[in-house]
């Protein structure tokens, strides 16, 4: 992972300790939170939504200007949500390895951009829904940034996993019997290699892939009908024309390892 990839995660994690007064623990009881039904059935509820749109060019540019373009949600009702989906995004843009970004929200990242940015930077946000039940809501969120003079821009994606009830996001810990993450990460290896045998690249040549390309694990996973998807940024286990590689681990593969109320019923 990278040193910018950790920042963002760390302030991640701090942002949700203030917003949300701390990470939830996950429900007791035998109750399960992920249902047996496929995604048709159990996508059609969840936290409501409504778009939030809006494409932005630096004030009084002409010819090449710098834009901010999002395409993002808000959570009537859920302020706390709204609001932690406003701060991931804007401290997605990592601007500097070494230390936090200079501003908390989208708004902040604005001003921030318009007084830095070269005549072609653009940056684009995205926020969507991947998966929900009654129960939680799984949220994608994405940035993309180019700057003036890049070969190509740089994508980065992470999920919040969002229990519906508790209003509180829920991290790897939450979700794992106690002791049982290094099994998550074997689970996690071996989806790596099913993918593997699936990738034209990585069957040409398995040596020099591996070598170039090794297993890393990551904690940026979201629930779906079907196990834990866990979503690599570009470069992170592939090459940049992989695009950002998605594993999954079925269920079946997380028994013992996923408190059961995280198994379907």
């Amino acid at each position: 992972m990278s040193h910018r990839r950790r920042l963002f995660r760390n302030a991640l994690i701090l942002c949700s300790a203030a917003v949300l007064s701390a990470c939830a623990s996950g429900p007791s009881g035998n109750i399960s939170l992920i249902p047996a039904e496929t995604a048709a059935q159990s996508g059609k509820s969840g936290a409501f939504t409504q778009p939030l749109k809006w494409d932005h060019k630096k004030p009084g540019c002409t010819g090449d200007c710098p834009e901010i373009k999002v395409d993002s949600l808000i959570f009537p009702g859920r302020q706390k949500l709204t609001e932690l989906v406003d701060y991931a995004l804007a401290t997605m843009t990592g601007v500097s390895s070494n230390q936090p970004p200079p501003y908390s929200t989208l708004a902040g990242f604005e001003a921030y951009f318009w007084k830095t940015a070269a005549p072609r930077d653009s940056v684009s946000f995205t926020a969507r829904v991947r998966y929900s039940n009654k129960n939680l809501t799984v949220i994608e969120l994405g940035s993309w940034q180019y700057y003036t003079g890049a070969a190509h821009g740089i994508s980065a994606t992470q999920f919040l996993n969002w229990d519906n009830a508790s209003a509180k996001v829920l991290g790897l810990d939450n979700i794992l019997l106690p002791g049982k993450h290094d099994a998550y990460v074997a689970a996690l290896k071996q989806a790596h290699t099913q993918w593997l045998a699936s990738n034209p690249d990585a069957k040409h040549d398995p040596a020099t892939y591996n070598r170039l390309w090794p297993f890393k694990p990551s904690d940026n996973f979201g629930f779906t009908d079907h196990g834990l998807i866990v979503k690599y940024n570009s470069y992170e286990i592939a090459p940049y024309s992989s695009g950002q590689p998605e594993l999954l681990i079925p269920y079946g593969a997380l028994h013992g390892i996923l408190k059961p109320e995280y198994l379907p019923a």
